[in-house]
């Protein structure tokens, strides 16, 4: 036994540094996925909350106007959401249709020690769909 173990002394001790380099890898993604998804889910939501402003701001009545309404809704969603200070939000009225746009940039830190930081870039316009949409000329 000795003998074939003294033939084969480089095949011995690369386990644990296969082992060190795999728990890094999977380390620095988990560390990208804890930065990342909470920022997606945010911005998703936010999605969500524009897209039902818009649609409920049509069928509300109510003397405020259509559009103060939906932008009121939007600018606090867009606080709750964590989004930056710097966030332009555009509501525009166009026949019977209400359209808002918001985009904000949000810097993203997937690796660690900053070596590497993702700028994540909410651009989205949301407009009603089904019947409220055809009502428009």
């Amino acid at each position: 036994m000795n003998k074939f173990e003294h033939y084969r002394k480089g095949e011995r001790g690369s386990a644990a540094v296969k082992f060190f380099f795999i728990v890094i890898v999977l380390m620095t993604v988990a560390h990208a996925a804890y930065n990342y998804v909470p920022v997606a889910y945010s911005a998703e939501n936010l999605r969500t909350e524009m897209h039902t402003a818009v649609v409920q701001g049509l069928a509300l009545p109510g003397k405020m106007s259509p559009v103060d309404n939906v932008k009121s809704r939007i600018q606090q969603s867009v606080k709750r959401h964590g989004a930056p200070p710097n966030t332009l939000v555009d509501v525009k009225q166009k026949g019977n249709v209400i359209m808002a746009h918001v985009v904000y940039n949000q810097q993203v830190t997937l690796l660690p020690f900053g070596l590497y930081n993702y700028n994540y870039r909410f651009d989205y316009t949301a407009t009603p769909t089904g019947f409220l949409a055809d009502s428009a000329p």
